[in-house]
């Protein structure tokens, strides 16, 4: 799917921004942290459904994202004054420098972009959260706390995003603007030549499309997203820890993409905040057995819609009506 359908997406974004009308305030604020897996989400479903890369190392980007808005939160740059907006920049910043470095590794060295890329992603995200425990600098196994919230800057002083609701709604509006941002950039001639280079590197080579180098712009682009994604969760959970970084996170976001339909940022983003909205409500209803279940549900998903609960339906509605 090359583009995405407009109404199908206004309407997603005007039922979450309505949310917290009805919804109480707990509900709100942990949705809010949702939207941030929904970046790493968005992320992802950019570099696999567009690009043909499935990453295993996407986590490692949303890491090192909230690592980097820890770091200058506290202070603990001495070059750098502790500020979280300044730590929000570099939450951006540092992965897209990491991917751009790793990806004249991988792409440059022309790795194959079915298994063997998967694994050395796998192999980079494990390598990344072994190297978080091991640093007392970065806390080690115990992490990083007491991080300041986000600050916005306002004319009469900053304001500390603390509260729920103006929480949510910020992440809201940096979401829907990735979104739309994704949507426009698959839509353009860039988007064009990512999805030719996935489907024939070979060929879009032979008609001077140079594949490394889209590939290592897609690559930058959805480590930059998933950087932005863990400094706004660092923000409002004020913790960060190795786990960040690993594959457990990574799998997951996979599982989000897979179940929302890895074909649109879009549809991507619902299946996270799908996903971890039943996980919550399994967790309430079985207790320690919510996994099983959630396991069954997703093998049960997978299985009967191939492109994704959301995926094949904004597909679908994609696909111009002939007459």
């Amino acid at each position: 799917m090359s583009r995405e359908p407009l109404l199908p997406a206004l309407l997603f974004w005007a039922a979450l921004a309505l949310l917290p009308l009805a919804a109480p305030s707990w509900l709100t604020g942990q949705l809010a942290q949702h939207l941030c897996y929904g970046l790493l989400a968005m992320s992802l479903a950019y570099l696999w459904g567009q690009g043909g890369l499935l990453s295993f190392c996407q986590a490692l980007f949303f890491g090192v994202g909230a690592y980097a808005y820890a770091l200058v939160g506290l202070g603990k740059l001495p070059l750098l004054p502790a500020s979280p907006l300044l730590g929000l920049g570099l939450a951006l910043l540092l992965p897209t420098l990491l991917a751009l470095a790793l990806g004249l590794l991988l792409v440059t060295a022309r790795v194959p972009t079915g298994p063997a890329w998967a694994v050395l992603t796998l192999v980079l995200g494990v390598i990344g959260e072994r190297l978080a425990v091991a640093s007392p600098f970065l806390g080690g196994s115990n992490g990083l706390a007491g991080l300041p919230p986000l600050a916005l800057p306002l004319p009469g002083g900053a304001f500390e995003l603390l509260d729920p609701v103006p929480t949510f709604l910020v992440l809201l509006g940096v979401t829907a603007a990735v979104q739309l941002g994704l949507a426009l950039k698959i839509a353009s001639p860039a988007g064009s030549l990512l999805r030719a280079v996935r489907e024939d590197a070979l060929r879009a080579a032979h008609l001077g499309i140079d594949p490394v180098a889209v590939r290592l712009r897609a690559f930058a682009l959805a480590a930059a997203l998933a950087g932005l994604g863990g400094g706004l969760f660092a923000a409002q959970f004020g913790f960060v820890a190795p786990p960040l970084l690993g594959l457990g996170l990574s799998t997951e976001a996979l599982v989000w993409v897979a179940v929302g339909g890895r074909g649109s940022p879009l549809a991507a983003l619902a299946g996270a905040l799908l996903v971890k909205t039943v996980e919550g409500l399994l967790g309430e209803w079985l207790g320690a057995g919510w996994p099983l279940a959630l396991g069954l549900l997703l093998l049960l998903v997978v299985l009967l819609f191939p492109q994704g609960v959301f995926g094949g339906l904004l597909a679908r509605l994609a696909r111009p009506v002939r007459p």
